[in-house]
Protein backbone atom coordinates (compact mmCIF):
# COMPACT_ATOMS: atom_id res chain seq x y z
CA UNK A 1 0.00 0.00 0.00
CA UNK A 2 1.10 3.57 -0.59
CA UNK A 3 1.96 5.93 2.27
CA UNK A 4 1.10 9.00 0.18
CA UNK A 5 -0.89 11.42 2.38
CA UNK A 6 -3.68 11.91 -0.16
CA UNK A 7 -5.59 9.46 -2.35
CA UNK A 8 -3.06 9.04 -5.15
CA UNK A 9 -3.92 10.21 -8.64
CA UNK A 10 -2.26 8.99 -11.82
CA UNK A 11 -3.15 9.24 -15.47
CA UNK A 12 -2.08 9.21 -19.07
CA UNK A 13 -1.26 12.35 -21.03
CA UNK A 14 -1.37 12.76 -24.78
CA UNK A 15 -2.96 14.84 -27.53
CA UNK A 16 -5.45 13.38 -28.40
CA UNK A 17 -6.02 10.89 -25.58
CA UNK A 18 -9.65 9.70 -25.72
CA UNK A 19 -8.62 6.51 -27.56
CA UNK A 20 -6.28 5.31 -24.79
CA UNK A 21 -6.93 1.91 -23.21
CA UNK A 22 -4.76 2.78 -20.19
CA UNK A 23 -7.62 4.10 -18.00
CA UNK A 24 -9.48 0.80 -18.43
CA UNK A 25 -6.34 -1.14 -17.57
CA UNK A 26 -5.34 0.79 -14.46
CA UNK A 27 -8.96 1.09 -13.33
CA UNK A 28 -9.27 -2.70 -13.49
CA UNK A 29 -6.14 -3.16 -11.39
CA UNK A 30 -7.27 -0.61 -8.80
CA UNK A 31 -10.60 -2.43 -8.43
CA UNK A 32 -9.01 -5.88 -8.45
CA UNK A 33 -6.68 -5.08 -5.57
CA UNK A 34 -9.03 -2.80 -3.66
CA UNK A 35 -6.60 0.12 -3.76
CA UNK A 36 -7.47 3.74 -3.18
CA UNK A 37 -6.57 5.80 -6.19
CA UNK A 38 -7.78 7.14 -9.52
CA UNK A 39 -6.33 6.99 -13.03
CA UNK A 40 -7.60 9.45 -15.63
CA UNK A 41 -6.86 10.50 -19.23
CA UNK A 42 -5.63 14.08 -19.64
CA UNK A 43 -5.46 15.81 -23.01
CA UNK A 44 -2.58 18.28 -22.95
CA UNK A 45 -1.60 20.39 -25.94
CA UNK A 46 2.18 20.53 -26.53
CA UNK A 47 2.30 24.26 -25.73
CA UNK A 48 0.79 23.60 -22.29
CA UNK A 49 3.00 20.65 -21.39
CA UNK A 50 5.69 22.28 -19.19
CA UNK A 51 3.18 24.21 -17.09
CA UNK A 52 0.82 21.26 -16.66
CA UNK A 53 3.56 18.82 -15.70
CA UNK A 54 4.68 21.14 -12.90
CA UNK A 55 1.08 21.69 -11.75
CA UNK A 56 -0.19 18.10 -11.57
CA UNK A 57 1.91 16.99 -8.56
CA UNK A 58 0.39 19.82 -6.53
CA UNK A 59 -3.06 18.42 -7.32
CA UNK A 60 -2.19 15.02 -5.85
CA UNK A 61 -0.77 13.24 -8.88
CA UNK A 62 1.95 10.69 -8.12
CA UNK A 63 2.82 9.91 -11.73
CA UNK A 64 1.78 9.65 -15.35
CA UNK A 65 1.97 7.54 -18.43
CA UNK A 66 3.04 9.52 -21.48
CA UNK A 67 1.97 8.90 -25.04
CA UNK A 68 2.11 10.67 -28.42
CA UNK A 69 3.12 13.46 -28.97
CA UNK A 70 4.84 14.04 -25.60
CA UNK A 71 7.16 11.04 -25.21
CA UNK A 72 10.22 12.86 -26.53
CA UNK A 73 9.60 16.40 -25.29
CA UNK A 74 8.97 15.20 -21.74
CA UNK A 75 12.68 14.40 -21.44
CA UNK A 76 13.43 18.13 -21.50
CA UNK A 77 11.07 18.75 -18.59
CA UNK A 78 12.02 15.85 -16.29
CA UNK A 79 14.63 16.39 -13.58
CA UNK A 80 15.87 12.78 -13.66
CA UNK A 81 15.99 10.65 -16.82
CA UNK A 82 16.95 6.98 -16.69
CA UNK A 83 19.74 5.75 -18.93
CA UNK A 84 17.37 3.65 -21.01
CA UNK A 85 14.95 6.55 -21.55
CA UNK A 86 17.88 8.75 -22.60
CA UNK A 87 19.18 6.09 -25.01
CA UNK A 88 15.76 5.49 -26.51
CA UNK A 89 15.11 9.23 -26.66
CA UNK A 90 11.64 8.97 -25.18
CA UNK A 91 9.85 8.34 -21.88
CA UNK A 92 6.50 6.70 -21.26
CA UNK A 93 6.41 6.72 -17.45
CA UNK A 94 6.76 9.62 -15.01
CA UNK A 95 7.11 9.41 -11.24
CA UNK A 96 6.50 12.54 -9.19
CA UNK A 97 8.88 12.10 -6.27
CA UNK A 98 8.28 13.37 -2.75
CA UNK A 99 11.34 15.64 -3.06
CA UNK A 100 9.62 17.46 -5.91
CA UNK A 101 11.71 15.97 -8.71
CA UNK A 102 10.17 14.44 -11.83
CA UNK A 103 11.62 11.04 -12.73
CA UNK A 104 11.24 9.86 -16.35
CA UNK A 105 11.64 6.26 -17.49
CA UNK A 106 10.85 4.10 -20.51
CA UNK A 107 9.24 0.72 -19.86
CA UNK A 108 8.28 -0.04 -23.47
CA UNK A 109 11.25 -2.35 -24.01
CA UNK A 110 10.72 -4.35 -20.84
CA UNK A 111 7.01 -4.57 -21.65
CA UNK A 112 7.83 -5.83 -25.14
CA UNK A 113 10.08 -8.60 -23.83
CA UNK A 114 7.68 -9.58 -21.03
CA UNK A 115 4.90 -9.97 -23.61
CA UNK A 116 7.03 -12.35 -25.68
CA UNK A 117 8.17 -14.32 -22.63
CA UNK A 118 4.59 -14.78 -21.47
CA UNK A 119 3.00 -15.66 -24.80
CA UNK A 120 5.88 -17.46 -26.52
CA UNK A 121 7.81 -19.06 -23.63
CA UNK A 122 9.99 -21.11 -25.99
CA UNK A 123 11.29 -18.03 -27.80
CA UNK A 124 15.09 -18.00 -27.87
CA UNK A 125 16.43 -14.48 -28.58
CA UNK A 126 19.91 -15.75 -29.44
CA UNK A 127 18.62 -18.25 -32.01
CA UNK A 128 19.11 -15.90 -34.95
CA UNK A 129 18.75 -12.41 -36.40
CA UNK A 130 15.78 -10.14 -35.73
CA UNK A 131 14.08 -8.11 -38.44
CA UNK A 132 12.52 -4.87 -37.20
CA UNK A 133 10.21 -2.76 -39.36
CA UNK A 134 10.18 0.91 -38.38
CA UNK A 135 12.62 3.30 -36.72
CA UNK A 136 10.49 5.51 -34.49
CA UNK A 137 10.39 5.70 -30.71
CA UNK A 138 8.77 2.28 -30.33
CA UNK A 139 11.38 0.74 -32.60
CA UNK A 140 14.18 2.26 -30.57
CA UNK A 141 12.74 0.71 -27.40
CA UNK A 142 12.44 -2.66 -29.14
CA UNK A 143 15.98 -2.52 -30.52
CA UNK A 144 17.40 -1.68 -27.09
CA UNK A 145 15.46 -4.56 -25.53
CA UNK A 146 16.46 -7.08 -28.19
CA UNK A 147 20.13 -6.20 -27.79
CA UNK A 148 19.83 -6.52 -24.01
CA UNK A 149 18.39 -10.06 -24.19
CA UNK A 150 21.06 -11.29 -26.59
CA UNK A 151 19.74 -11.07 -30.14
CA UNK A 152 22.92 -11.41 -32.27
CA UNK A 153 21.90 -9.13 -35.17
CA UNK A 154 19.12 -6.66 -35.86
CA UNK A 155 18.11 -5.95 -39.45
CA UNK A 156 16.36 -2.61 -39.41
CA UNK A 157 14.15 -1.24 -42.16
CA UNK A 158 12.28 2.04 -42.36
CA UNK A 159 10.49 3.88 -45.15
CA UNK A 160 12.84 6.83 -44.67
CA UNK A 161 16.42 5.62 -44.28
CA UNK A 162 17.89 8.53 -42.23
CA UNK A 163 15.82 7.59 -39.17
CA UNK A 164 17.07 4.02 -39.39
CA UNK A 165 20.65 5.27 -39.80
CA UNK A 166 20.19 7.31 -36.61
CA UNK A 167 19.19 4.15 -34.73
CA UNK A 168 22.29 2.41 -36.07
CA UNK A 169 24.46 5.31 -34.91
CA UNK A 170 22.98 5.21 -31.40
CA UNK A 171 22.82 1.46 -30.82
CA UNK A 172 25.94 0.19 -32.50
CA UNK A 173 27.30 -2.63 -34.58
CA UNK A 174 24.53 -5.17 -33.97
CA UNK A 175 22.14 -2.97 -35.94
CA UNK A 176 22.31 -3.27 -39.73
CA UNK A 177 20.18 -0.91 -41.84
CA UNK A 178 18.58 -2.25 -45.00
CA UNK A 179 16.20 -0.90 -47.62
CA UNK A 180 12.56 -1.90 -47.13
CA UNK A 181 12.48 -3.62 -50.54
CA UNK A 182 15.01 -6.16 -49.25
CA UNK A 183 12.60 -7.47 -46.62
CA UNK A 184 11.69 -10.57 -48.61
CA UNK A 185 15.06 -12.24 -48.37
CA UNK A 186 16.06 -10.73 -45.01
CA UNK A 187 13.27 -12.61 -43.19
CA UNK A 188 14.28 -16.02 -44.59
CA UNK A 189 16.59 -16.89 -41.69
CA UNK A 190 15.25 -14.46 -39.10
CA UNK A 191 14.33 -15.91 -35.70
CA UNK A 192 12.32 -12.84 -34.67
CA UNK A 193 10.29 -10.42 -36.81
CA UNK A 194 8.73 -7.26 -35.38
CA UNK A 195 6.45 -4.62 -36.86
CA UNK A 196 6.82 -1.41 -34.86
CA UNK A 197 5.08 0.79 -37.45
CA UNK A 198 1.41 1.84 -37.51
CA UNK A 199 0.88 -0.05 -40.79
CA UNK A 200 -2.10 -2.36 -40.39
CA UNK A 201 -3.65 -0.36 -37.56
CA UNK A 202 -7.34 0.45 -37.89
CA UNK A 203 -7.57 3.58 -40.04
CA UNK A 204 -3.99 3.28 -41.30
CA UNK A 205 -2.58 1.82 -44.55
CA UNK A 206 -2.13 -1.94 -44.67
CA UNK A 207 1.19 -3.70 -44.14
CA UNK A 208 1.65 -4.90 -47.72
CA UNK A 209 5.17 -6.36 -47.68
CA UNK A 210 4.76 -10.07 -48.46
CA UNK A 211 6.03 -12.60 -45.93
CA UNK A 212 6.21 -15.49 -48.40
CA UNK A 213 9.81 -16.30 -47.46
CA UNK A 214 9.28 -16.10 -43.71
CA UNK A 215 11.08 -18.70 -41.64
CA UNK A 216 8.22 -20.89 -40.28
CA UNK A 217 10.16 -21.30 -37.02
CA UNK A 218 10.27 -17.55 -36.42
CA UNK A 219 8.46 -15.63 -33.74
CA UNK A 220 6.50 -12.74 -35.25
CA UNK A 221 4.97 -9.90 -33.26
CA UNK A 222 3.14 -6.69 -34.10
CA UNK A 223 3.03 -3.70 -31.77
CA UNK A 224 -0.34 -2.77 -33.26
CA UNK A 225 -3.27 -4.15 -31.22
CA UNK A 226 -6.23 -2.55 -33.00
CA UNK A 227 -7.13 -4.89 -34.63
CA UNK A 228 -5.79 -7.56 -32.32
CA UNK A 229 -4.96 -9.91 -35.21
CA UNK A 230 -3.42 -7.72 -37.89
CA UNK A 231 -2.90 -8.74 -41.49
CA UNK A 232 0.83 -8.90 -40.69
CA UNK A 233 0.17 -11.54 -38.00
CA UNK A 234 -2.36 -13.37 -40.16
CA UNK A 235 0.23 -13.70 -42.94
CA UNK A 236 2.87 -14.91 -40.50
CA UNK A 237 0.54 -17.44 -38.91
CA UNK A 238 -0.33 -18.83 -42.35
CA UNK A 239 3.38 -19.47 -42.88
CA UNK A 240 3.51 -21.52 -39.67
CA UNK A 241 5.24 -18.93 -37.49
CA UNK A 242 4.49 -18.33 -33.81
CA UNK A 243 2.64 -15.01 -33.50
CA UNK A 244 2.16 -12.67 -30.53
CA UNK A 245 -0.20 -9.70 -30.66
CA UNK A 246 0.69 -6.26 -29.34
CA UNK A 247 -1.83 -5.97 -26.50
CA UNK A 248 0.44 -7.74 -24.02
CA UNK A 249 3.12 -5.11 -24.48
CA UNK A 250 0.62 -2.41 -23.45
CA UNK A 251 -0.27 -4.42 -20.34
CA UNK A 252 3.28 -5.26 -19.29
CA UNK A 253 4.74 -1.78 -19.89
CA UNK A 254 2.06 -0.40 -17.55
CA UNK A 255 2.85 -2.65 -14.58
CA UNK A 256 6.04 -0.92 -13.32
CA UNK A 257 4.36 2.49 -13.20
CA UNK A 258 1.32 1.12 -11.40
CA UNK A 259 3.61 -0.43 -8.79
CA UNK A 260 5.48 2.82 -8.20
CA UNK A 261 2.30 4.91 -7.96
CA UNK A 262 -0.01 2.62 -6.03
CA UNK A 263 2.40 0.36 -4.13
CA UNK A 264 1.57 -3.06 -5.58
CA UNK A 265 2.86 -4.98 -8.60
CA UNK A 266 -0.20 -6.02 -10.65
CA UNK A 267 -0.55 -9.38 -12.36
CA UNK A 268 -0.89 -9.45 -16.13
CA UNK A 269 -3.23 -12.33 -16.95
CA UNK A 270 -6.18 -13.25 -19.14
CA UNK A 271 -8.62 -11.36 -16.92
CA UNK A 272 -6.51 -8.24 -17.43
CA UNK A 273 -6.57 -8.72 -21.21
CA UNK A 274 -10.32 -9.17 -21.25
CA UNK A 275 -10.88 -6.09 -19.11
CA UNK A 276 -9.00 -3.96 -21.65
CA UNK A 277 -10.53 -5.63 -24.71
CA UNK A 278 -14.06 -5.12 -23.40
CA UNK A 279 -13.52 -1.44 -22.54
Amino acid sequence: MTDHPRIPLAGVIGHPIAHSRSPALHGFWLRRYGLKGHYIPIDIAPSDLPEMIRTLPRLGFVGLNVTIPHKESILHIADIVTDRAALIGAANTLIFRKDGKIHADNTDGSGFIANLRQNAPHWAPAAGPAVVFGAGGAARAVVAALIEVGVPEIRLMNRTRPRADAVRADFGAKVHVHDWVQAGHLIEDAATVVNTTSLGMTGKPDFTTPLDRLNPHALVTDLVYTPLKTQFLTQAEARGATVVDGLGMLLHQAAPGFERWFGLRPEVDEATRQAVLSA
